[in-house]
């Protein structure tokens, strides 16, 4: 149900599809997604959600395993690269449609991605204390900034471009770093 709500919202937007649609393409009934979901707006949540959760779990794996700061961070900024654009369509349909949940559904959300933020920017204080990283710009700007740009894939990524998801998070990691490197040039 989920991959077909996926597809339809990313097909047709989250507002132009209806449950019904997302019933009769899935084969199931009414009852059977209202068993799983209280509303459209929770589909839609959980279609991020599960999406932010794999996240949440391998971030959690990179940043307390072993390795220098530096490693670990880079690990880690490619990973959320390199999944983003595996579960490209969740992505961008939550994104394009945020602003459609209940207020409750958008601070649930945003309240996980926060957690997610907050234990990148660990990593990135972390290394920044410890004398790796660079402290000239606060860490909170330097995973907005990060994140920012892992947010917009969805507007120029395509999987039958010329680089793979793998190619990109190894550049961005590397961007990212390069950037916290001590005696970066300034801007």
């Amino acid at each position: 149900m989920l991959a077909v709500a996926t597809r339809l919202f990313a097909e047709k937007g989250f507002d132009r599809t209806s449950v019904q649609e997302i019933v009769d393409t899935a084969g199931v009934t009414k009852g059977a997604m209202y068993h799983y979901f209280d509303s459209k707006d929770d589909l839609l949540a959980e279609i991020y959600t599960r999406v932010l959760r794999m996240q949440m779990t391998r971030l959690e794996r990179i940043a307390s395993g072993p390795g220098a700061v530096s490693e670990r961070l880079g690990e880690a900024a490619a990973d959320v690269v390199v999944t983003s654009i595996a579960n490209l369509d969740d992505t961008t349909i939550f994104f394009r449609s945020l602003h459609q949940l209940s207020a409750r559904k958008q601070r649930e959300v945003r309240n996980e991605r926060r957690r997610y933020h907050e234990l990148f920017r660990s990593m990135v204080i972390e290394g920044q204390q410890a004398g790796v990283f660079t402290d000239r710009v606060p860490a909170d700007i330097v995973v907005d900034f990060y994140f920012g740009s892992v947010h917009h894939l969805s507007t120029w990524y395509r999987p039958e471009g010329e680089w793979s998801a793998t190619d990109v998070g190894g550049h961005y990691a590397r961007l990212l770093l390069d950037a916290l490197r001590p005696g970066a040039p300034q801007t």
